[in-house]
């Protein structure tokens, strides 16, 4: 017989289990340098929405001895718009813009190679009992290139607005590990929740993240202090505690 002391049965929406997540900030643009490294970071202000849109893992259903035999599944390919209202100048090499001439002021040339680049922003998470303060989620999205976006140009007229502007957005993954024993697929998207982080050490280790992520400006030295975005590999040995 069950144990009287033990309640196994289940529970909607309890106090403190109501979860949500809302609210995109905290938006950093990487520009892969010339070393190939997501360096250095600078905020993107203006961001008012960024709608991811996976696609792939497609089902093919392969028939033999008169019977559905499997289900193959294609690759999953990772997707996102991200719209906004300005962009920082670093994103124009990765929207396809480059200046006329080297000694030219003002003026720019559209059409051109565009940029690879990383991004990290923010989703809070809320509750019930705290509101929109319980946590947050840390998105990570790697080897993305953005799409020619549509602008549209209005005079004057009873209905101000402003210019949003949309950028499509598409991603390579990349190599999860280089050792032989992980069993991580290639990936483009990595995401933290903080509300996992519950110790005083492990809440050190996501402070330790994001000092990559967003900067140090309590560094050795100037160098070391520049934001970036590590890649998988230097994540899960940030986020790994000692011994």
């Amino acid at each position: 017989m069950p144990d009287p002391t033990y309640n196994n049965s289940l529970v909607w929406d309890a106090t403190g289990d109501r979860l949500f997540e809302t609210v995109v900030d905290h938006v950093v643009l990487y520009p892969i340098n010339n070393s190939g490294e997501y360096k250095p970071g600078v905020a993107w202000n203006g961001v008012t929405g960024i709608d991811e849109s996976p696609s792939g893992a497609e089902p093919t259903k392969m028939y033999a001895d008169n019977i559905q035999y499997v289900t193959l599944y294609s690759l999953e390919e990772y997707g996102c718009t991200v719209k906004c209202l300005t962009y920082p100048d670093e994103f124009e090499a990765c929207n396809g813009i480059a200046d006329l001439g080297d000694s030219t002021v003002g003026a720019i040339a559209g059409q051109q190679n565009r940029k690879k680049f990383g991004l990290c922003y923010r989703t809070l998470i809320g509750n019930d009992v705290k509101g929109q303060d319980y946590g947050y989620k840390l998105h990570i999205v790697y080897g993305c290139t953005a799409k020619p976006s549509s602008k549209s140009h209005q005079t004057v007229n009873n209905s101000p607005n402003t210019e949003e502007m949309s950028y499509e957005v598409t991603s390579d993954p990349i190599i999860a590990s280089s050792s032989s024993s992980e069993k991580l697929k290639p990936l483009c998207t990595i995401e933290i929740d903080s509300t996992k982080f519950t110790t005083v050490d492990q809440k050190a280790l996501l402070a330790a993240l994001e000092k990559k992520l967003y900067g140090d400006p309590e560094a050795s030295s100037a160098d070391a202090g520049i934001p970036y975005l590590p890649l998988p590999s230097e994540i899960r040995t940030t986020l790994t505690p000692a011994g």
